[in-house]
């Protein structure tokens, strides 16, 4: 099993997804439930081709942590 951190953010119209670890794996949907599927799905074809072109599986390095800050 692989892990990969991914991204979801919100844009004007919908929502995108990425995970740094694996450039170029990209994806969108009109919700968060849409985009977490679609990214889902994004990263098992990215692995699946990267082992059929006989590439290695990108280590996932990327962390995220989120940072409180005051106002004042």
């Amino acid at each position: 099993m692989y892990r990969f951190l991914v991204v979801i953010e919100k844009t004007n119209n919908n929502y995108s997804a990425y995970s740094p670890d694996l450039p170029g794996c990209v994806a969108a949907g009109d919700t968060v439930e849409d985009v977490e599927r679609n990214i889902h799905e994004a990263i098992a074809m990215h692995v699946s081709g990267l082992k059929e072109d006989n590439e290695p599986i990108p280590v996932s390095h990327a962390i995220a942590e989120y940072v409180a800050v005051d106002s004042a």
